[in-house]
């Protein structure tokens, strides 16, 4: 056995959830330029008010934590330690909710990652899920990357037992890929035996929610996890974009959600907006992608005037100007006619402008949906500190 499979081994076997191992065939599948928009009924998942602080904190994080800026680092984390704190579901080895299957929102990377460990932790376009089942003759932990559902996935499993109130023990004896178009589970050669203590680990819970929803985990690793049995429909709309699929349902459940909810009509809030997804192929033109805010930022003020700002290279800056006024329920008429190139404290102004209707979809602190120019449907995430 060579250096390389052992290396690789020890990637699977890390209950970091590193998906060193996945195979190279896997790709995401290209997004579609456009969809009408349906309607369904959805429920609201319920969380608390601390709760709530983490989802929101998590919103807009990419790569599962590994693309975010030490401000949402630092907002995760102070909402993780609020929650540990308070405790949540006492004894939550003890608790029945803490079965069943759980998918990964969030990880901590501690320096003792490896760079193989460090590159896939960040793949969105692979869904990743922890299982857990104490209460049966063969109480097992499993981690598992689904590559899509025409794909399968690779499960990795353990032997588990309850230390304590919070600590579960593991030891990972075997895995195997699962192929939808092969009628036969294909064995994953981990050397398990050889591994010997490099196979055996600890996950501690350190946070159960009473609705068995969310749970915060710490590893032997010294990586923190966050972990749902259900995400809410913006997280999900998130998910759908950096994954390629099911953006159109999860644009759909949002929609549906505002509406059944009986709140007021959404408004445009002020902020710094990342442009999240588009339903508009992009252009060759990288000018004409940026005046039809098919990139970059958004920034928005209380005195109707917006921005969109978009970094081209080298300190540069495209910088395009305007005002908007509200003309209807969710309806704003948008004139940007103020575009230049910004380096520094210089500036180079163009002749562009460009004026459309902009209809708001969806819009709360956080995460906002619309229509604007050419009909094309925008995703926006907040980006600044709400204040």
């Amino acid at each position: 056995m060579n250096a390389a499979t052992i290396i690789m081994a020890l990637n699977v076997v890390n209950l970091g959830f590193h998906q060193s191992i996945l195979p190279s065939f896997v790709s995401p599948k290209p997004l579609k330029d456009r969809f009408v928009l349906g309607c369904s009924r959805v429920e609201q998942i319920s969380f608390t008010e601390s709760e709530n602080s983490l989802i929101e904190a998590l919103l807009g994080i990419q790569g599962r934590g590994r693309s975010s800026s030490p401000q949402q680092l630092n907002a995760v984390d102070r909402a993780v330690q609020v929650l540990e704190r308070l405790g949540g579901v006492p004894d939550p080895t003890n608790s029945s909710l803490i079965e069943g299957r759980w998918q990964l929102i969030f990880t901590t990377r501690p320096g003792t990652a490896s760079p193989i460990q460090r590159t896939f932790v960040g793949v969105d376009f692979f869904s990743v899920f922890q299982e857990v089942y104490l209460r049966t003759n063969d109480p097992r932990v499993c981690n598992i990357v689904s590559f899509s559902d025409a794909i399968g996935e690779l499960k990795v499993e353990a032997a588990a037992s309850i230390e304590d109130g919070k600590r579960i023990l593991f030891r990972f004896d075997r895995a195997a890929f699962s192929f939808k178009f092969l009628p036969f589970k294909v064995p994953y050669p981990v050397p398990f035996k050889l591994l010997g203590d490099e196979a055996k680990g600890w996950l501690d819970t350190t946070y159960l929610s009473n609705s068995g929803n969310l749970r915060i985990s710490r590893g032997n690793k010294g990586t923190t996890f966050v972990l749902q049995k259900q995400t809410e429909p913006r997280q999900k709309l998130l998910t759908a974009i950096s994954s390629g699929k099911g953006i159109k349902e999860a644009i759909d459940e949002l929609i549906s959600l505002k509406q059944n909810s009986g709140q007021e009509e959404p408004e445009l809030e002020e902020g710094e907006w990342q442009m999240m997804w588009n339903s508009q192929t992009v252009t060759d033109s990288w000018i004409e992608n940026a005046v039809n805010g098919l990139m970059g930022k958004q920034i928005i003020r209380k005195d109707g005037r917006i921005k969109v700002l978009v970094d081209i290279l080298l300190g540069l800056k495209f910088s395009m100007t305007g005002n908007f006024v509200k003309t209807g329920s969710r309806l704003y008429d948008v004139t940007m006619d103020d575009a230049a190139i910004i380096g520094g404290p210089f500036g180079y102004p163009l002749e562009v402008k460009n004026k459309f209707i902009l209809e708001l979809l969806y819009s709360d602190e956080k995460l906002r949906v619309s229509r604007g120019y050419n009909n094309i449907l925008f995703v926006h995430v907040r980006t600044d500190a709400l204040r």
